[in-house]
């Protein structure tokens, strides 16, 4: 895959988690055995999918290329792969991040 950076959606107690220390996921993360990231072009049906209602929502844009060999491209939702990452996240791995707010089509706006 050529994608630079996934992208984690995050409950505001999960990304307090990550900012006092590491995040080693959330609930669906650790029954699969990985952190789910979706690609910005996957990130609106996540958060459609998964997060429909939520509020407090952070958006944290994760680098992959230091994620190295933990970093797997996994067929998902239609086929489609998604970057699942195999460890734990510190705040050192993300790039940036945002609360979540949507533009004016009512897509996620990234961070960065």
């Amino acid at each position: 895959m050529t994608c630079q950076v996934a992208y984690k959606v995050l409950t505001q107690a999960q990304f307090d988690s990550l900012r006092n220390g590491s995040f080693a996921g959330a609930p669906v993360d650790i029954v699969d055995g990985y952190i789910h990231l979706s690609t910005a072009a996957q990130l609106d049906e996540t958060l459609t999918k998964h997060f429909s209602g939520q509020d407090g929502l952070v958006i944290a844009a994760i680098p992959l290329a230091p994620l190295g060999d933990a970093l797997k491209w996994e067929a998902s939702r239609g086929g489609d792969l998604f970057p699942h990452f195999y460890g734990r996240l510190t705040m050192g791995m993300v790039g940036a991040y945002t609360a979540l707010g949507h533009d004016s089509q009512g897509r996620a706006l990234l961070p960065g």
